[in-house]
């Protein structure tokens, strides 16, 4: 059995049941801690309360140096002694003291000197009684503390904190590429991990919609575009006439170049000339450039029929792409866009740059110095010669509407790092318009580059195609194993999962900032840390508690004493990490954080059931087994979905 979403979550009153139970007399709680949402607090509280009762140090300074560990050989918590900052002793002598004074405790061994910190190793029976029932009863919840979005955690009335994450932001008509994967991925991860701390997340895909690469696309379409392919496959469609179109553009450059420096010979010229310049200009006029130029001039001024051409683009490729984006759980708000910024918006932006003196005019161009501000961030256009916008115009424009809009604490751009210079020049300018309310509150997450992601050199890979062939090589590898085949209900559904699971754990691995090779047999096998031995660790516990149907009512009374081997009490030990593990990926951002500990997790469950046999057990072991197991998928199931992950039932 497996709490759901609505399952209520473990209260105080009953926390402090459970304590009174082992010997305590009281929840232990200190500011910024939330002992019902982390077992943890509940041991920090009261080691600093021992700590504080035999040395003379803050209870604040104690809390704030208390450190989780990485291995459980390191104890459960650990506490450098010269962060007490107690002066006139030397650090290795006050943790020996620290060690022979502490207190006898219900909750905790007497601390181990490893040098000058001091290792707490929480006893096993009181931990085993407060972590399977905290994790049981919170279910989908557990682990998450929504106190941390909150805008005044002492007083819920006053509302959540509002956060943009704006991600993704492929350009309609071009490939997916693995600079956009990336995005999402690490995008849809960020929203989830914001909501999970209590946040009110905006996700919004601010798409590359803008531009005369789109009167171009209005000229192919006229010339190659298929009304029944427009509707079967946008993108697709939309891709290949704009490859098409391009192609003849470039074609035509050479010639038309020719016929401009043609045009200004005959003005540098005295003799009149006008007929044979109105010859080669109706020429040029013809070209592809100058047709999509006349075309997206068309779209700014507002004209109708070109507007509902672009417009129709736009909408069928949205539909294609929420397609695309619910095979990897991911959802938005607000689909944006360059479109989407009002000329008043850049308008206003470019008059505070020339009033405060930012910007200034360089043959007919809107230039920002920022290099007198800090060096590398050198000089940017703002504006061209011939009066359109830039990227950076409409950014700023964006980011002034979104606060107007939405009044966020805080956007996240998640854009890859060849971007740095480009979102730096963003902030800045944004602060020398006098918006550090804007600035301040303005966060960019890059990461790195995706290795080899084509097969086939200058091949366009767009999302979908990725997807496939990954779920085909899965699905391959699913039919090497005949028998546990036949027992899937359904393997294309199941290997297309997999394979999505297979590109996102691959992608999450590492650090966001660094790249990574993509490598479709490495990310694709059950052996190792990849996404399909997870699924596979999640299916198997899965089958494993399936055997065992106890109501969650029953799993709550079994005799959790009876778990006394080592296996038992490691994964325990383990399972009370993840409240801590999520508070720590909340300061890191990275994906890792929590992948590294899903891994962690399932190595020691894998290796405990030879040891915690449930099926034919004794009656009450079998039960204590099965709560222990069912909190062990529960937690798995937690941190998987909030990477954005569809754990398997079966595989």
């Amino acid at each position: 059995m497996e709490a759901s979403q609505n399952t209520p979550a473990q209260s105080i009153d009953e926390l402090a049941s459970i304590l009174q139970g082992v010997g305590v007399s009281e929840v232990p709680k200190m500011p910024n801690t939330y002992p019902e949402l982390n077992p943890f607090d509940v041991y920090r509280a009261h080691i600093t309360e021992l700590l504080a009762s035999i040395c003379d140090v803050e209870k604040s300074i104690i809390l704030a140096a208390m450190q989780w560990t990485t291995t459980l050989e390191k104890g459960d918590l650990q506490l450098p002694v010269p962060a007490l900052r107690k002066k006139g002793v030397k650090p290795d002598a006050l943790a020996k003291e620290l060690a022979e004074k502490f207190p006898e405790s219900v909750l905790v061994e007497r601390p181990t000197v490893v040098g000058v910190s001091l290792a707490f190793f929480f006893k096993t029976s009181p931990l085993t009684k407060l972590i399977v029932p905290f994790v049981l009863k919170n279910g989908a919840k557990c682990g998450f503390n929504p106190n941390f979005g909150l805008r005044d955690p002492t007083d819920p009335s006053k509302g959540k904190k509002k956060m943009i994450v704006e991600f993704s932001s492929p350009n309609i008509a071009k490939p997916f590429h693995a600079g956009h994967l990336r995005s999402t991925i690490i995008g849809g991860f960020l929203a989830n991990l914001y909501e999970g701390a209590g946040w009110d997340v905006t996700r919004m895909n601010y798409l590359g919609d803008w531009g005369k690469q789109y009167g171009v696309l209005a000229v192919g379409f006229d010339k190659f575009g298929s009304e029944a392919e427009l509707v079967k496959n946008p993108i697709g469609h939309l891709y290949e006439v704009y490859v098409k179109i391009s192609a003849i553009s470039r074609e035509e450059k050479e010639v038309m170049d020719a016929k401009e420096e043609e045009i200004k010979k005959l003005q540098e010229a005295k003799e009149p000339t006008g007929e044979k310049e109105a010859e080669l200009q109706a020429l040029i006029d013809k070209g592809v450039d100058e047709q999509a130029r006349k075309y997206f001039k068309r779209m700014v001024d507002g004209d109708s029929e070109a507007l509902g051409v672009w417009k129709r683009f736009r909408d069928l490729s949205i539909v294609k792409y929420k397609d695309t984006y619910a095979r990897l759980n991911i959802r938005y708000d607000e689909y944006s866009g360059e479109s989407q910024v009002q000329d008043a918006s850049m308008d206003e932006a470019a008059k505070i740059l020339e009033e405060k003196g930012i910007s200034h005019v360089d043959r007919g161009a809107v230039l920002v110095d920022l290099s007198k501000h800090q060096k590398k961030l050198g000089k940017c256009l703002v504006k061209k010669k011939d009066g359109t916008s830039l990227y950076l115009t409409r950014d700023i424009g964006a980011a002034t509407e979104r606060f107007e809009k939405y009044h966020f604490d805080k956007m996240i751009y998640v854009v890859a790092n060849q971007q740095d210079l480009h979102l730096a020049q963003l902030f800045k300018i944004m602060e020398l318009m006098g918006r550090t309310d804007i600035s301040s509150r303005c966060e960019h997450i890059n990461f790195g580059m995706v290795l080899g992601m084509s097969t086939r050199k200058g091949t366009a890979r767009f999302l979908d195609d990725i997807l496939r062939d990954v779920g085909d090589k899965m699905h391959e590898v699913m039919r090497g194993n005949a028998d546990k085949y036949a027992e899937v209900e359904d393997p294309h559904k199941t290997a297309d999962t997999l394979g999505i699971s297979a590109v996102m754990v691959q992608d999450m691995k590492g650090k966001r900032v660094n790249n990574y090779e993509f490598n479709m047999d490495r990310m694709c096998s059950f052996e190792g840390d990849t996404g399909p031995y997870l699924q596979y660790a999640h299916a198997r516990i899965t089958s494993i508690t399936r055997k065992a149907p106890l109501s969650l009512e029953e799993l709550l009374s079994a005799d959790l004493s009876l778990l006394t081997e080592p296996k038992a009490m490691d994964l325990v030990r383990t399972l009370a990490c993840w409240p801590d593990v999520f508070v720590n990926t909340v300061k890191t951002q990275e994906p890792t954080t929590v992948l590294t500990y899903l891994f962690k997790m399932v190595h020691t469950l894998s290796s405990s059931y030879e040891v915690l046999k449930v099926v034919g057990s004794e009656e009450e072991l079998k039960k204590a087994r099965a709560a222990l197991l069912v909190a062990a998928k529960q937690v798995l199931g937690n941190g998987m979905r909030l990477l954005g992950l569809s754990p398997v039932e079966r595989m």
